[in-house]
């Protein structure tokens, strides 16, 4: 067996054990497996085979985060060491300023917080509470995910929970396959910053807002705490695992889907559809636009 027909076995192995819908695992390997006996993998290199079977695997089964991904950063495979990516992704998170990009204040005492990834809620607190106390004093506050890639879900029900008035808002839930359960999501009793109620906020989102930027966005919207503004987002709503099948090479298996307590579903395939759709790059002056009207 070759080194990338290996690597696709312990990927179809990972599939199969963990994706949250078992159902569809069966014809993802017959086709996988037919491609490996045609030769489709032979001789390529890291990032082409990565790039290569993700097509192929979202062929067969459209799910934006069933993928394999090329990192430059060797990874360990001992199965002793598989945490299914969790230590890589807090590791990202303290580089990145637990996903906040920049708060301002904008003309008008308008708030605004650029968040290019949601952090954990554990880790993050400290900082998304820092964040939402630079903007407690302002009229209106304009949340920017448009670069936003994903993310934690329970730092997605943190910042969720900012903007309701007490802990006795049930967001969403997750039923994970797993363990076979439904874990739910309720809005935070104790946050580090007042809450951010009474008062308007816009979202922004893009074609490249995804995952847990998403669920900020689906969430808000859904419950109809803010107004989304922008781009149809990629469209990814499966919590997901991360496993090393080479030291360079990742396989991202979704073993959970979200359930929105309001529309009973969530946004896997279609994206969160904006209330106000523009261009991205004019998303921030059309939430000023608004956010000038309503306070008139």
């Amino acid at each position: 067996m070759t080194t990338n027909e290996h690597m696709v076995e312990l990927a179809l192995e990972r599939i199969g054990e963990g994706y949250v819908f078992p159902e569809k695992t069966a014809a993802i390997e017959t086709a996988i497996r037919g491609r490996l006996a045609a030769g489709a993998y032979e001789g390529l290199d890291g990032p082409a085979l990565c790039e290569t079977v993700t097509a192929d695997l979202q062929e067969v089964c459209p799910d934006k985060h069933l993928r394999l991904l090329w990192t430059d950063e060797p990874q360990s495979t001992a199965p002793v060491d598989d945490d299914g990516g969790e230590a890589a992704f807090r590791a990202l998170l303290r580089e990145e300023n637990q996903g906040i990009r920049r708060v301002e204040r904008l003309e008008g005492n308008v708030g605004l917080i650029e968040l290019r990834l949601i952090a954990t809620a554990a880790e993050g607190a400290s900082a998304i509470g820092a964040a939402m106390q630079l903007v407690a004093h302002s009229s209106a506050l304009v949340l920017d995910l448009r670069g936003c890639r994903g993310g934690s879900p329970e730092g997605a029900a943190m910042w969720c929970s900012y903007f309701f008035p007490d802990d006795q808002v049930h967001l969403n839930d997750i039923y994970d396959r797993c363990t076979d359960s439904t874990r739910q999501f309720w809005t935070v009793a104790h946050l580090p910053a007042p809450r951010y109620v009474d008062r308007p906020v816009h979202v922004l989102t893009s074609e490249v807002t995804f995952s847990g930027g998403e669920d900020v966005a689906y969430t808000l919207q859904a419950h109809g705490r803010a107004v989304v503004v922008g781009g149809t987002t990629r469209g990814g709503a499966h919590p997901t695992a991360r496993h090393a099948v080479a030291e360079h090479v990742l396989v991202t298996v979704p073993t959970a889907r979200s359930i929105n307590t309001v529309t009973g579903t969530n946004w896997e395939g279609v994206g969160v559809v904006p209330d106000l759709p523009v261009p991205a790059d004019q998303a921030l002056e059309e939430a000023l636009k608004a956010i000038s009207r309503r306070t008139m």
